[in-house]
């Protein structure tokens, strides 16, 4: 439990991004905001461990500040407490480049920019886990102040914000759901941008559930995201296991500081280095992991939709898509990203993808794999979900459930389509949504024109086509209305149209034409006009 509010750190956090908003768009200043707070955050847990390895008391960080100072400078001490750090922490900070001395700096009007870069490089340089960590974030860039004076001011204005916080008083939990959330306003505020690093928290907590159920209790349990973003997915996973602490999580991002991100994210939300596999590569061009583990627990996956990919001929011998004898389209990779996730999957393992409802009819050779697939009962659920959940795009979407040890063949169909709340121009699941999903997916039940268990031979009569609206019919007729309602109503419209057509009449017998002959013809049309309107009757 956290020691502190955590509405007072979302607000003081969210406060920090106020400073940066009005120079440039939230895509940007999320590196510098959330690289700030990853720093201070690792600033904090180095001086207060310290503390604890000298076996002094600090309450506050300008004393575990001052603790720390005295004991680097002690040369008796120095390597021994050096040498602890690194071993306990993997990185190291010089006493004059932690946040606190640097706030210190500042207070005394001698705050430098270099100093600050300085520290992020020799955390970078610490070890393997932090390389490259901060490389996003230029401290010299114009967006920040056209002038060296204005770029330093605007970060300590940032540092200032972030200085009002303790980060020792909130617990992992707390200060990693922070930074979750601060991404997530991050994607909101990105639009299209964001859909490269973030899935909406409901959908990302549907789709763990999934995978995890039953296995909540396993010990060593491993999941695996090929497109992993901000790493969402995969923390959801820490958070229902009931083992968090041995999970091990492995992933791939395309994007380097996407990735960067994630690595930020883990360490925030206290997952142990032992426990982090990730890679900064391309997913579909060059196939990782390729060392065992190669095959997870668990896949989860939530790729761009409809990418484009290279599909050059030599795909069709590598063992990922090799057994269905075709490849996905090259303006179209949903069934490459599919087909990837699937084969690091566990024989006794689950996966959920989300794609864009096309994979589910579309022909061609997304029609020859999607067949394939059915045949062999790798498809176990389909759920619709609402359309404009996710800030990259405001098509429904679709989850894809898929296993490899199944004997069967049927496939529960879930329209859940209906199941949301507007939010201005986002629609966002409830937790309630996301419940009622979850149990009929548990229960493998159908709940008319909600979900329907369809056998093979439903499948096979439909070509394949798993397009939801063939198994779940939604149709909701017209209520009846009686006879003498749509006779009254019939009634009381036409007494309105008489009356509106006595006074556009009344209006036109007001005209007068500007000579003879033109008020002649005025004259001539009014009596068409009352003719038409049945006046004369």
């Amino acid at each position: 439990m956290a020691k502190k509010s955590t509405a007072t750190l979302y607000q003081t956090l969210w406060n920090s991004a106020d400073i940066l908003r009005s120079k440039m768009d939230a895509n940007e200043y999320k590196d510098y905001l959330l690289g700030l707070i990853f720093y201070k955050y690792l600033s904090d847990n180095l001086l207060y461990f310290a503390t604890e390895l000298l076996e002094e008391k600090a309450d506050t960080l300008e004393e575990a500040q001052h603790t720390y100072e005295e004991a680097y400078k002690d040369h008796d001490i120095h390597d021994d407490l050096v040498s602890e750090l690194n071993y306990s922490y993997s990185y190291i900070l010089k006493p004059e480049l932690t946040f606190t001395a640097l706030m210190q700096d500042l207070d005394e009007g001698a705050f430098e920019l270099d100093k600050l870069g300085q520290g992020f490089r020799d955390i970078e340089q610490s070890d393997e886990l932090f390389e490259n960590l901060f490389e996003d974030i230029d401290l010299h860039s114009r967006r920040l102040g056209p002038t060296l004076q204005k770029q330093s001011e605007t970060i300590q204005q940032v540092m200032k914000e972030l200085n009002k916080l303790d980060f020792a008083d909130y617990d992992g939990d707390a200060l990693g759901d922070a930074y979750e959330y601060l991404i997530g306003q991050f994607a909101s505020e990105s639009g299209k941008k964001a859909g490269e690093f973030y899935t909406p928290q409901a959908v990302s907590n549907l789709m763990t559930h999934i995978v995890m159920t039953g296995r909540e209790n396993k010990r060593g349990f491993t999941a695996y995201d090929a497109t992993m973003g901000s790493g969402s997915l995969l923390l959801n996973v820490k958070k229902i296991s009931q083992e968090p602490q041995h999970v091990r999580f492995f992933g791939q991002e395309i994007n380097t500081s996407t990735y960067n991100l994630a690595r930020m994210n883990m360490i925030l939300h206290e997952v142990g280095i032992e426990n982090q596999n990730f890679n900064n590569g391309n997913t579909l061009e060059d196939d990782w992991p390729t060392e065992e583990p190669t095959n997870f627990d668990a896949v989860l996956m939530n790729p761009p939709y409809s990418a484009k990919w290279s599909r050059s001929q030599g795909f069709l011998d590598d063992p990922r898509f090799a057994p269905y004898g075709v490849l996905p389209p090259k303006s179209r990779a949903d069934y490459a990203f599919l087909l990837h996730g699937f084969y690091h999957l566990k024989t006794d393992g689950v996966m959920a993808i989300v794609l864009p409802h096309g994979i589910l009819f579309r022909g061609g050779a997304e029609g020859t794999i999607r067949q394939a697939l059915l045949e062999n009962g790798s498809i176990d659920t389909v759920i619709g979900l609402p359309e404009k959940l996710f800030f990259n795009t405001g098509i429904p979407t679709t989850i894809v459930i898929l296993k490899k040890d199944r004997q069967e063949r049927d496939i529960l169909f879930i329209d859940a389509s209906n199941d949301f709340e507007k939010l201005s121009s986002q629609n966002k699941m409830t937790e309630e949504h996301v419940q009622k999903v979850l149990e009929t997916y548990q229960n493998r039940e159908m709940v008319e024109k909600y979900s329907y268990v369809a056998s093979y031979d439903e499948i096979v009569e439909n070509d394949f086509n798993l397009n939801i609206p063939r198994y779940v019919d939604t149709f909701e007729p017209e209520p009846e209305i009686p006879l003498a309602d749509v006779s009254a109503n019939l009634e009381e419209t036409t007494k309105k149209l008489q009356e509106t057509e006595k006074e556009l009449m009344t209006m036109m017998n007001e005209l007068v034409g500007t000579d003879e002959e033109s008020d002649q013809e005025l004259q001539t049309f009014i009596s068409q006009l009352e003719k038409l309107g049945g006046f004369n009757e």
